[in-house]
């Protein structure tokens, strides 16, 4: 058991999506959906366990962590001293990706129907516009649920990509993105998952 998280858990459950971290199944799914990204933005980086796939996978890609907790940020500035950490909330600091290419990719493990509604609309405000700015961008988000993580918001929408069984609980794998990019898939579309067995 992931004894940070847990301990985060307690102390605030609604903005952790689950006890145990991601499974390096999921980890890997994720940083290969992530692939071809000019710069990589993860939400939610909690312990890591998904930056250190995109590090492995994306070594020469510059990566900026959002964390809003304190603790679990300076854990992830010493495992990853040349990623930017930002601990607080995504939607309170976009500015600082003012400079972002077009090609950036999101890489999120916010888990969105739990998270406070302060949090969660603005959030999904901010991916909105960002992802509105450039059609090459996408997010790559994760749900413990058979429903899509949210709602997507006007120009945009979700693609399953894939199942990750080897997970606890078992988690899909969804890509937003504007809808241009997307025709002809809609939200229940599958596509072809990576090439490792068990999934």
């Amino acid at each position: 058991m992931g004894a940070p998280l847990l301990k985060q858990w307690l102390k605030t459950p609604a903005l952790v999506g689950a006890i145990m971290p991601s499974s390096r199944h999921l980890a890997m799914v994720m940083a290969r959906y992530a692939g071809g990204a000019g710069m990589l933005v993860e939400l939610g980086a909690g312990t890591g366990t998904i930056t250190a796939e995109l590090v492995r996978q994306h070594p020469s890609v510059p990566l900026v962590l959002f964390e809003q907790n304190r603790t679990l940020a300076g854990r992830l500035l010493s495992r990853f001293p040349h990623a930017a950490i930002v601990a607080e909330c995504f939607h309170a600091r976009t500015e600082l990706l003012a400079d972002m290419p077009d090609d950036a990719v999101f890489v999120s493990s916010l888990p969105f129907r739990s998270l406070p509604r302060q949090i969660a609309v603005p959030t999904i405000a901010s991916l909105h516009r960002l992802l509105a700015d450039a059609p090459q961008r996408r997010l790559i988000q994760f749900t413990y649920q058979p429903r899509a993580p949210f709602n997507a918001p006007s120009g945009l929408v979700w693609r399953r990509c894939v199942t990750v069984w080897r997970n606890a609980p078992p988690a899909g794998v969804w890509e937003l993105s504007m809808q241009s990019r997307s025709a002809g898939n809609d939200h229940q579309t599958a596509i072809t998952p990576p090439a490792f067995p068990g999934y």
